[in-house]
């Protein structure tokens, strides 16, 4: 079958999404995954589609190119969120047509958390959009089997998980962990590459994260045998961050590379 691929905002997070949308179709993506949810990080750049002519000028984008939007990040839960805070960021993006809402977990108070992701689906209901969780290896749910019971937990039918491949080495996730989980729970997927060992400053791990991400087959994780364990269908999310080589070759010419990589390593 043929596969689809989509550019993860955090490849260039500072690209406005109408540029954003350009640029991945100019390297050959399929979709695009934006965030338009702020994770209120230093020197993160906002791009709020509550902003009615950033809407409009990424509606046009999506028009003129025929590049999808497949999802929207990211709906965090962290102690002491109002989940209500995020309905004109969901009514946005449901003008869009997004139907795919990425969340993390930041919180260790499982009570807390189990609560607020279940009011988080509840409202996403509202929009005929589903949760999908990501577990991170800094967060508060850092691994698969924290995920899936968070969402047996919470037990709604809007549910999903994220696997991140970045993630799932370096949280040290197994593969038959995927085995016994429901299909339906895994929509789409970030694929990156990373090298064997497994950094145990969190310094390293954050940057390594968020800048410095390897393209598919350049390093040791096992993406053939993740994929293997999800449904065929799976969007295949490119996110692969580096600050260096974008600098080098510009951010077009990166998401190409990485696109190309990907093909060439799995298919």
């Amino acid at each position: 079958m043929s596969h689809k691929y989509s550019l993860v905002h955090l490849t260039c997070i500072s690209c406005p999404p109408p540029e954003f949308i350009r640029t991945a179709a100019a390297a050959g993506y399929d979709y695009v995954s934006l965030r338009t949810i702020p994770m209120g990080l230093p020197n993160e750049v906002p791009h709020l589609l509550t902003d009615r002519v950033l809407l409009k000028e990424t509606r046009a984008a999506s028009l003129e190119t025929g590049v999808k939007i497949n999802d929207t990040e990211n709906a965090r839960i962290f102690d002491g969120v109002n989940v209500q805070e995020y309905a004109p960021h969901l009514a946005a993006a449901a003008e869009l047509g997004i139907k795919h809402i990425l969340c993390n977990v930041w919180t260790a108070n499982r009570s807390f958390y189990t609560k607020k992701f279940a009011e988080l689906c509840q409202l996403a209901a509202q929009f005929d959009q589903d949760i999908n969780l990501e577990f991170v290896t800094w967060a508060g749910i850092t691994n698969l089997e924290q995920a899936a019971q968070l969402l047996r937990d919470v037990d709604l039918p809007n549910v999903g998980i994220v696997v991140d491949a970045l993630h799932f080495h370096r949280s040290r996730v197994k593969l038959e962990e995927l085995e016994s989980l429901p299909k339906e729970w895994f929509r789409f997927m970030h694929l990156c590459d990373a090298v064997q060992e497994i950094p145990t400053d969190l310094d390293v791990l954050v940057h390594d994260g968020r800048e410095e991400r390897l393209y598919p087959g350049e390093g040791a994780i096992d993406l053939k045998g993740i994929l293997s364990k999800l449904p065929e269908n799976i969007v295949r999310g490119i996110e692969i961050p580096h600050s260096v080589r974008t600098a080098e070759i510009g951010f077009e010419a990166h998401a190409r590379r990485a696109l190309e990589y990907a093909k060439k390593y799995l298919e």
